[in-house]
Parts: structure tokens; sequence; C-alpha cells
């Protein structure tokens, strides 16, 4: 009896393996429409607040790891240093973001929320929690694996050590 749900098992992960064109463009559309979704409550909270999703990005990470340089910041967002700049430079000086210097090598800068910025953050990660929970629990727990399987199969490999090591460090 094991067996053939083994065998069930293995048939339908075989036919995933062989996806159409359409199959594809259809999740391909999924992943915008989903996308849109997922960040249209915090785009409604920074909109009022004149912050777009980078302040977000910037938010969300700095949160994640405090303390962190500029030069990881960059790397993880894969952004310029100079659209990297001005979105710090609103931050901090809107007081959501406190810049620190390096205590080892005077020419880092660590980046540390605010009150302020935890707050906020707190607010706009709510929102995505939100959305994400009601729809992890419709999808059940065999969707919720599966589709952090295939984001991380999605993703660079570099972003993918980026992401696996903040996910270890929060375990």
């Amino acid at each position: 009896m094991a067996e053939q749900g083994t065998q069930n098992q293995v048939s339908s992960g075989e036919s995933l393996l062989f996806l159409t064109d359409e199959q594809l463009r259809r999740g391909i559309e999924a992943m915008f429409f989903a996308y849109r979704g997922f960040t249209a409550d915090p785009d409604r909270i920074l909109e009022n607040l004149a912050y777009g999703r980078a302040h977000h990005r910037a938010i969300h990470f700095i949160n994640r790891t405090p303390g962190t340089t500029v030069n990881n910041l960059l790397a993880i967002l894969g952004v310029t240093k100079q659209s990297l700049n001005r979105v710090l430079r609103t931050l901090v000086e809107d007081g959501l973001v406190e810049s620190r210097v390096g205590t080892r090598d005077k020419r880092e800068r660590h980046l540390y929320l605010t009150e302020q910025g935890v707050s906020l953050e707190r607010e706009l990660s709510d929102a995505q929690r939100t959305r994400m929970r009601a729809a992890f629990r419709k999808a059940g727990p065999d969707a919720v694996t599966g589709f952090r399987t295939v984001l991380e199969q999605m993703m660079d490999p570099e972003m993918k050590r980026h992401y696996l090591a903040a996910t270890e460090g929060s375990k």
C-alpha cells in the first residue's frame, strides 16, 4: 500500500518535470499577480510616508541583521551604491535608521533601525505576514514546503547563500 503512494508521488512529481510553455506562462503570471498582492499592503503604508519598495527592502534587511554594513546591504539588495545611498540618506534623515562608524574599521558604516524604524518595519511585515499566513493556511503544509522549494531553486546562487545564511540565523 505504501509502495503505491510512493508511485503516485513519483508519477505526479515526474509530470511536473514536463511542464508545457502554457503551464510555465501561467506560473509566471501567477508570480506577477501574487507579487502585486504581496506588495500592495506595504505599498499603501509606504506611499503615506513618500517611501518606495527600495526603502522597504532596506528596512527589512537592516531589521533582519542589525549592524549589517552598507557593503553587505549592497550585496543583498543588488543595487548601486548611489541608489542605496539615496535610500539610506532619507531613512537616516527621517530618524528610521542609525548609521554607526565601525569599531574595527572606521570606514565601515553599520546600520541599525531606530525605535521608529522598528515600528515601521513591524507594520510593513505584519501586513505581509497576514497575507502569507492566510495563503499558507488555505494551501496546506505540503504546498508551503513546495512553494519554498520552488522559490529557493529559482534564486541565483549568491542570493541563495544570503537567504540560507539569514534563515539559519533565525532558527
